[in-house]
């Protein structure tokens, strides 16, 4: 018996030992982690954005009666902070990202919000329509890279859950509304997308040296090199032109 009561003491012990070591090692590796952050500016006045005729539904029309919608292909704050640009690292050779936040991707007033969604390979995210009209959703990869879908939302309708294998950068369309065109932007590791300021953080980030890229549906991409310290923060500041 007593031989029994020794056994189980040292297992438990072992099995305490165990469960301290991992807690113990998440907390440091937390700990260890550090975020890249920085601004995106556009280099002069943003380009016109041409206004959008939706007088063809009148759900959407009305939806934008006193506001009325145009192209997003530069969106820009006052001070030139460049919204809709997604970073991400482009030397990624770690483990995906586990942000419990799934990227929703929303029919709007018959348009995309976000304008440009950014996920991880293999990230479920959710699209999603708010609008009390119908929708087509129809991204377009390239099929030698993704399986691509197209599929209809009501007014009401679910969400639909997807998720991409490879990356890529896909463009979106609505066969029901030929104005709606946004992005899914597919990278492997840490990402983050900027604000209406042109500001952004990528956070999670190991110790080491990396090449940040900077991804701007028109203007094209831009890469800066930064090293991260165990806790620490980097900066990488991009300024565009547009074309």
């Amino acid at each position: 018996m007593k031989k029994r009561q020794n056994y189980a003491l040292a297992l438990s012990t072992v099995v305490l030992v165990c469960c301290a070591a991992l807690i113990l090692g998440q907390k440091v590796n937390a700990a260890g982690e550090g975020k890249i952050t920085g601004t995106v500016k556009l280099d002069g006045p943003a380009p016109h954005m041409r206004g959008i005729d939706m007088s063809k539904d009148p759900y959407c029309s009305k939806a934008h009666a006193t506001d009325p919608g145009h192209l997003e292909t530069y969106v820009a704050s006052a001070n030139g902070g460049l919204e809709n640009v997604v970073l991400y690292i482009a030397d990624w050779s770690g483990a995906a990202t586990t942000s419990t936040a799934v990227p929703v991707f929303d029919q709007k007033n018959c348009m995309y919000t976000p304008h440009v969604l950014a996920m991880d390979v293999n990230e479920t995210f959710k699209v999603q329509t708010s609008d009390q009209t119908a929708h087509n959703i129809h991204p377009l990869p390239n099929p030698m890279v993704n399986v691509g879908w197209n599929q209809s939302q009501p007014p009401g309708a679910p969400p639909i859950e997807k998720s991409w294998k490879a990356v890529e950068v896909i463009p979106v369309k609505c066969n029901i509304h030929p104005w709606m065109n946004g992005w899914f932007v597919v990278v492997k590791g840490p990402y983050a997308t900027t604000d209406s300021n042109g500001a952004y953080t990528i956070n999670g980030v190991p110790p080491g040296s990396y090449t940040v890229t900077a991804w701007q549906e028109a203007a094209g991409t831009q890469n800066q090199k930064v090293t991260v310290a165990a806790g620490g923060s980097a900066t990488a500041d991009f300024t565009f032109k547009a074309k």
